[in-house]
Protein backbone atom coordinates (compact mmCIF):
# COMPACT_ATOMS: atom_id res chain seq x y z
CA UNK A 1 0.00 0.00 0.00
CA UNK A 2 1.40 3.65 -0.92
CA UNK A 3 1.64 6.17 2.21
CA UNK A 4 1.91 9.41 2.02
CA UNK A 5 2.75 12.45 4.85
CA UNK A 6 0.62 15.20 5.07
CA UNK A 7 1.94 18.07 7.44
CA UNK A 8 -0.47 20.44 8.67
CA UNK A 9 1.27 23.55 9.97
CA UNK A 10 -0.85 26.51 11.39
CA UNK A 11 -2.89 28.88 8.92
CA UNK A 12 -2.36 25.72 6.46
CA UNK A 13 -5.49 25.65 3.09
CA UNK A 14 -8.31 23.92 4.97
CA UNK A 15 -10.16 22.52 1.18
CA UNK A 16 -6.43 21.92 -0.01
CA UNK A 17 -5.82 19.53 2.65
CA UNK A 18 -9.20 18.20 3.43
CA UNK A 19 -9.13 17.23 -0.22
CA UNK A 20 -5.71 16.13 -0.61
CA UNK A 21 -6.61 13.37 2.27
CA UNK A 22 -9.69 12.51 1.45
CA UNK A 23 -9.03 11.87 -2.35
CA UNK A 24 -5.93 9.66 -1.69
CA UNK A 25 -8.10 7.75 1.00
CA UNK A 26 -10.69 7.02 -2.02
CA UNK A 27 -7.46 5.73 -3.83
CA UNK A 28 -6.67 3.06 -0.64
CA UNK A 29 -3.77 5.36 -0.11
CA UNK A 30 -2.68 5.26 3.25
CA UNK A 31 -2.52 9.04 4.48
CA UNK A 32 -1.09 9.84 8.22
CA UNK A 33 -1.77 13.75 8.50
CA UNK A 34 0.90 14.94 10.74
CA UNK A 35 1.74 18.11 13.04
CA UNK A 36 4.30 20.63 13.29
CA UNK A 37 3.99 20.72 17.09
CA UNK A 38 2.90 18.72 20.33
CA UNK A 39 -0.65 19.88 19.86
CA UNK A 40 -2.41 17.60 17.74
CA UNK A 41 -5.34 20.13 16.83
CA UNK A 42 -4.00 22.54 13.83
CA UNK A 43 -6.24 25.52 13.32
CA UNK A 44 -5.97 26.18 9.15
CA UNK A 45 -6.18 29.49 7.90
CA UNK A 46 -10.18 30.08 7.62
CA UNK A 47 -10.24 29.07 11.72
CA UNK A 48 -11.27 25.15 10.92
CA UNK A 49 -9.77 23.10 13.22
CA UNK A 50 -8.09 19.62 12.16
CA UNK A 51 -6.87 16.81 14.37
CA UNK A 52 -3.39 15.38 13.36
CA UNK A 53 -2.51 11.77 13.95
CA UNK A 54 1.05 11.98 15.07
CA UNK A 55 3.64 14.69 15.30
CA UNK A 56 5.76 15.38 12.66
CA UNK A 57 9.12 14.63 14.92
CA UNK A 58 7.61 11.12 15.27
CA UNK A 59 7.70 10.08 11.15
CA UNK A 60 10.21 7.41 10.00
CA UNK A 61 10.68 9.40 6.40
CA UNK A 62 11.75 5.90 5.40
CA UNK A 63 8.04 4.11 5.63
CA UNK A 64 6.87 6.45 3.04
CA UNK A 65 6.48 6.96 -0.13
CA UNK A 66 5.47 10.86 -0.91
CA UNK A 67 5.01 14.13 1.00
CA UNK A 68 2.47 16.34 0.14
CA UNK A 69 2.23 19.91 1.45
CA UNK A 70 -1.16 22.02 1.67
CA UNK A 71 -0.99 25.61 0.93
CA UNK A 72 -2.09 28.67 2.77
CA UNK A 73 0.40 31.70 3.52
CA UNK A 74 0.94 31.27 7.22
CA UNK A 75 1.07 27.84 6.50
CA UNK A 76 3.56 27.57 4.03
CA UNK A 77 5.70 30.30 5.90
CA UNK A 78 5.61 27.66 9.02
CA UNK A 79 6.53 24.71 6.52
CA UNK A 80 9.39 26.96 5.24
CA UNK A 81 10.86 27.64 8.72
CA UNK A 82 10.34 24.01 10.12
CA UNK A 83 13.59 22.41 10.00
CA UNK A 84 11.93 18.54 10.20
CA UNK A 85 9.93 19.33 7.01
CA UNK A 86 12.46 20.41 5.37
CA UNK A 87 14.94 17.65 5.84
CA UNK A 88 12.39 15.70 5.09
CA UNK A 89 12.12 17.63 1.86
CA UNK A 90 15.67 16.97 0.72
CA UNK A 91 15.41 13.41 1.95
CA UNK A 92 13.06 12.26 -0.29
CA UNK A 93 14.52 14.82 -3.19
CA UNK A 94 17.70 13.00 -2.57
CA UNK A 95 15.98 9.88 -2.75
CA UNK A 96 13.87 10.39 -6.11
CA UNK A 97 10.77 9.71 -3.71
CA UNK A 98 7.64 12.07 -4.93
CA UNK A 99 7.06 15.45 -3.61
CA UNK A 100 3.89 17.55 -3.83
CA UNK A 101 3.31 21.09 -2.89
CA UNK A 102 0.06 23.50 -3.69
CA UNK A 103 -1.14 26.80 -3.56
CA UNK A 104 1.67 28.75 -1.80
CA UNK A 105 3.25 25.44 -0.52
CA UNK A 106 5.96 25.07 -3.68
CA UNK A 107 7.50 28.02 -1.38
CA UNK A 108 9.14 25.56 0.75
CA UNK A 109 9.79 23.21 -1.88
CA UNK A 110 12.06 26.24 -2.65
CA UNK A 111 12.90 26.98 0.00
CA UNK A 112 14.63 23.63 0.87
CA UNK A 113 16.21 23.18 -2.81
CA UNK A 114 14.31 21.12 -3.98
CA UNK A 115 11.93 22.41 -6.45
CA UNK A 116 12.54 21.93 -10.12
CA UNK A 117 12.40 23.92 -13.46
CA UNK A 118 9.18 23.65 -14.33
CA UNK A 119 6.31 24.29 -11.74
CA UNK A 120 2.75 25.96 -10.78
CA UNK A 121 1.57 27.87 -7.63
CA UNK A 122 -0.78 30.64 -6.26
CA UNK A 123 -1.11 33.38 -9.16
CA UNK A 124 1.54 35.95 -7.68
CA UNK A 125 3.17 33.83 -5.20
CA UNK A 126 5.91 32.96 -8.03
CA UNK A 127 7.19 36.19 -7.28
CA UNK A 128 8.58 35.03 -3.75
CA UNK A 129 9.47 31.95 -5.46
CA UNK A 130 11.04 32.39 -9.25
CA UNK A 131 9.46 33.29 -12.49
CA UNK A 132 11.54 31.21 -14.44
CA UNK A 133 9.64 28.19 -14.72
CA UNK A 134 6.41 29.32 -13.63
CA UNK A 135 3.83 27.91 -15.57
CA UNK A 136 0.77 30.19 -15.12
CA UNK A 137 -2.24 28.69 -17.25
CA UNK A 138 -0.68 25.33 -19.13
CA UNK A 139 -2.37 23.42 -16.05
CA UNK A 140 -3.95 22.57 -12.94
CA UNK A 141 -0.98 20.24 -12.20
CA UNK A 142 2.72 20.66 -13.09
CA UNK A 143 5.19 17.27 -12.86
CA UNK A 144 8.62 17.94 -13.08
CA UNK A 145 10.89 14.63 -12.47
CA UNK A 146 9.39 13.56 -8.61
CA UNK A 147 7.87 17.48 -8.13
CA UNK A 148 4.33 18.00 -8.64
CA UNK A 149 2.66 21.37 -7.72
CA UNK A 150 -0.75 22.82 -8.45
CA UNK A 151 -2.39 26.19 -8.00
CA UNK A 152 -4.69 26.58 -5.29
CA UNK A 153 -7.80 25.27 -3.41
CA UNK A 154 -9.98 24.91 -6.69
CA UNK A 155 -7.60 22.61 -8.63
CA UNK A 156 -7.33 20.46 -5.39
CA UNK A 157 -9.03 17.49 -6.50
CA UNK A 158 -6.83 17.34 -9.86
CA UNK A 159 -3.81 17.54 -7.95
CA UNK A 160 -5.01 14.84 -5.69
CA UNK A 161 -5.88 12.46 -8.31
CA UNK A 162 -2.54 13.33 -10.34
CA UNK A 163 -1.18 11.79 -7.31
CA UNK A 164 -3.66 8.62 -7.13
CA UNK A 165 -2.60 7.92 -10.91
CA UNK A 166 1.29 8.52 -10.14
CA UNK A 167 0.92 5.78 -7.07
CA UNK A 168 -2.03 3.39 -7.75
CA UNK A 169 -2.24 3.74 -11.22
CA UNK A 170 -4.13 4.39 -14.40
CA UNK A 171 -7.25 2.31 -13.07
CA UNK A 172 -7.58 3.75 -9.22
CA UNK A 173 -7.06 7.15 -10.39
CA UNK A 174 -10.05 6.79 -13.51
CA UNK A 175 -12.42 4.51 -10.73
CA UNK A 176 -12.07 7.42 -8.48
CA UNK A 177 -12.10 10.19 -10.71
CA UNK A 178 -15.43 8.90 -11.88
CA UNK A 179 -16.67 8.66 -8.08
CA UNK A 180 -15.91 12.11 -7.54
CA UNK A 181 -17.82 13.42 -10.88
CA UNK A 182 -14.43 15.29 -11.89
CA UNK A 183 -14.10 15.15 -15.55
CA UNK A 184 -13.22 18.27 -15.69
CA UNK A 185 -9.32 16.81 -14.77
CA UNK A 186 -7.23 15.87 -17.01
Amino acid sequence: MSSVIVPLATGFEEIEAVTIIDVLRRADIKVVVVSLSQNLLITGANGITIQAEQNIEEIVSQNFDMIVLPGGVLGTQNLSENQTVQNILKDFDAQNKNIGAICAAPYALHTAGVLKKNYTCYPSFEKKIREDGYQADKAMVIADENIFTSRGPGTAICFGLEIVKKLQGNDVYLQVKEGLLANYCK
